[in-house]
């Protein structure tokens, strides 16, 4: 079994979040990148029942916070509706991938994720004002 460390970064090159992902296979689809790493989000978050979620997408019912979203009240979270909302992310260019520093383009594209990999979840801001 390997790992493989996946950082959270800012457009600027910030990293926010750095986490390792027990991987069983050496490749994946980007769909299947996506899910593994919430699905583990999630089921840390759900075991360690913070009010401070630390995961790609922001569950409902939460606010903003400096390194993540804290939830109104301490709850479980939904590991689907994250997955789900964490793919509709990536097809809404909420953020791109880069997995050995070349971006990735579909959630069908298949990745390399042998010994040394690493994958970057580049987090876009939106524009504000008109």
């Amino acid at each position: 079994m390997a790992y493989l460390t996946i950082q959270d970064e800012t457009a600027t090159g910030s990293i926010l979040n750095r986490l390792e992902l027990e991987i069983t296979q050496e490749t994946l689809t980007v769909r299947e990148l996506i899910a593994q790493r919430v699905q583990q989000e999630v089921a840390t978050h759900n075991a360690q029942q913070s009010e401070v979620y630390r995961g790609l997408v922001q569950p409902t019912e939460s606010e903003q916070v400096l390194n993540g979203f804290r939830l109104r009240k301490i709850k479980q979270i939904d590991a689907e509706e994250q997955v789900y909302k964490a793919l509709e992310g990536f097809q809404q260019n909420g953020y791109f991938v880069l997995v050995n520093n070349r971006q990735v383009e579909s959630l069908d594209e298949e990745i390399w994720l042998g010994a040394g990999a690493t994958a970057s979840f580049i987090k876009l801001t939106p524009l504000v004002g008109g």
